[in-house]
């Protein structure tokens, strides 16, 4: 059945029709608008407003982040016995979900809606359609951004197979809809429909679908999906940078001696690595051009600010201002960076980092990691949380996520290990582990490793310069430790050297192994 005339940018579509409820009833969606027309409605519609630089900056609401309380997936015949059920993946039941999703269908009827056109995997052979529908212009805006953009060729005949509706004015009642509370993100594997309401915090989309590519690429196409970034060198190596929020992943990986294949989603099949995403959402609190280069470029019009605040009597941002929240961002397209693999494809990888901001400055800076390590490690996922970043957190705290993003994993995490470990062996992949956080002492004590000595550490792994260095064992963690490294204090590189009071460090460092034992435990059970 068609359904009515679409509005649009592109002359192609603009007589397009695409099934769904919501265009039986609404006298004109706007598919498709360019970044120049989104930041204009925005504008018109009070959603923000521009920087000095151009960039439109926005406030998220209530919500500055994920929230995956809040998470749920429909509990049917397709994800009973696949999905890894429990505090991460919530079931939910799919009669509720059809009543919510009328309710929300309902509720946007008089709205003013966006709809996108978007996709995902830059590999052909596991592209994913996507139509997005959104209640605010600047929301449409980030799915231009985050997510691959199509050709007007591939418009003209575009057949989505998945659907996001992101209503944010929309809260639903949880005493008649199960919900937790008034915000929800619901996704429906049969159905392929991802629900999102009662939050403004844009990153539920990607991380929504995300999740979905999460399920599919390791259970129907046996690819591992990986919460990670990457890059590719000259000489055609491809690496990952594994690593949580605040670790590190986006700003190295963004190297100005290599071309970005993408900062945060990737899947890695038989012989290719390839980006899920079309753009960047990027961390900016404390943001420098002298630090972060390519980020702080890559923010001019068209580029989203999420919770920043202006420098007092002017629209200059100010990127020290935390008082809405530490987790400031910015999204944008991924050619905003000046040095990106077109496409955002790269060959299996020769070295895989994983990223850990230890903020209690035991683990080594940099550590070569064996088979076992790496599964290991990747298993655990670790940083550390540091005082004052969440209510309550008064002390450094060590924080486990299984394969550096549990919260967007619906199998269970020893799939994505077996399949990580198959890789690394198969393709004799260098692993290693890579200390972002604290040396000489933890947080208030000691000092943040700099991160040019970080991006040292990483380009001699990466040039092969530790092939002919010797290695010491690290004598708690059992880590290879490197003994010198071009441009780094010979005296970091073993943190125990740094610590004043060696003794105090053993008993730390024990105190985080036996953390890791502790988590590792759980997680196999």
């Amino acid at each position: 059945m068609k359904h009515n005339i679409l509005t649009a940018d592109l002359s192609k579509t603009a007589t397009q029709t695409i099934k769904h409820p919501l265009f039986n009833r609404h006298p004109a969606i706007h598919l498709n608008l360019k970044v120049s027309t989104l930041v204009e409605e925005a504008l018109q519609n009070g959603e923000g407003t521009l920087t000095d630089k151009g960039a439109f900056m926005c406030d998220t609401g209530k919500f500055t982040g994920r929230s995956p309380k809040d998470k749920f997936i429909v509990y049917d015949d397709k994800t009973a016995d696949t999905v890894a059920w429990g505090e991460i993946n919530q079931a939910f039941d799919g009669e509720s979900f059809d009543k919510l999703y009328q309710k929300m269908i309902d509720f946007a009827a008089d709205k003013k809606l966006y709809a996108r056109y978007a996709c995902a995997c830059a590999s052909e052979k596991h592209r994913t359609n996507i139509l997005v529908i959104n209640t605010l212009a600047w929301h449409n805006l980030f799915c231009h951004h985050l997510f691959l953009r199509p050709t007007e060729e591939e418009i003209g005949n575009f057949e989505p197979e998945w659907t996001i509706l992101n209503v944010p004015e929309f809260e639903a009642d949880p005493v008649i809809d199960g919900t937790r509370q008034g915000n929800f993100t619901m996704i429906n594997f049969t159905k392929k429909i991802i629900l999102i309401g009662g939050t403004g915090y844009a990153g539920e989309m990607k991380k929504g679908i995300f999740s979905v590519l999460n399920y599919i690429l390791p259970e129907e196409k046996k690819v591992l999906s990986m919460h990670c970034s990457a890059n590719i060198g000259v000489e055609g190596d491809t690496a990952l940078f594994f690593g949580l929020s605040g670790t590190g992943k986006t700003t190295l990986s963004a190297d100005p001696y290599r071309k970005l294949i993408g900062d945060d989603e990737h899947g890695w099949d038989e012989n290719e690595v390839f980006n899920f995403e079309g753009g960047c959402y990027a961390k900016v609190i404390n943001l420098s051009q002298e630090q972060e280069p390519e980020i702080f470029g890559a923010i001019r019009y068209g580029t989203i600010l999420e919770n920043t605040r202006f420098i007092n009597d002017s629209s200059t941002v100010d990127y020290a201002n935390h008082s809405v929240t530490e987790n400031t961002r910015t999204a944008y397209p991924i050619n905003y960076i000046p040095n990106v693999a077109t496409p955002s494809i790269g060959t299996s990888p020769q070295n895989i980092f994983f990223l850990s901001a230890d903020s209690f400055g035991v683990l080594p800076p940099i550590s070569k990691l064996s088979v076992e390590q790496a599964m290991y490690y990747f298993l655990s996922g670790y940083t550390a949380k540091l005082a004052g970043t969440e209510m309550g957190v008064k002390e450094p705290q060590a924080t486990f996520s299984a394969c550096f993003g549990a919260a967007f994993l619906p199998l269970s995490p020893k799939k994505y290990a077996d399949l990580l470990g198959e890789k690394i062996k198969s393709g004799d992949v260098k692993v290693w582990l890579v200390n972002t956080g604290w040396s000489g002492g933890g947080f208030g004590v000691g000092s943040r490793m700099k991160i040019s000595y970080t991006r040292a550490m990483i380009r001699a792994a990466l040039k092969g310069d530790f092939h002919n260095i010797s290695f010491i064992k690290h004598e708690i963690f059992g880590l290879e430790m490197p003994v010198k490294c071009s441009n780094v204090p010979e005296e970091i590189l073993n943190p125990r050297n740094t610590w004043t009071d060696k003794e105090a460090y053993d008993e730390k460092a024990k105190e985080l192994k036996n953390s890791f034992e502790e988590n590792y435990q759980r997680i196999i059970r």
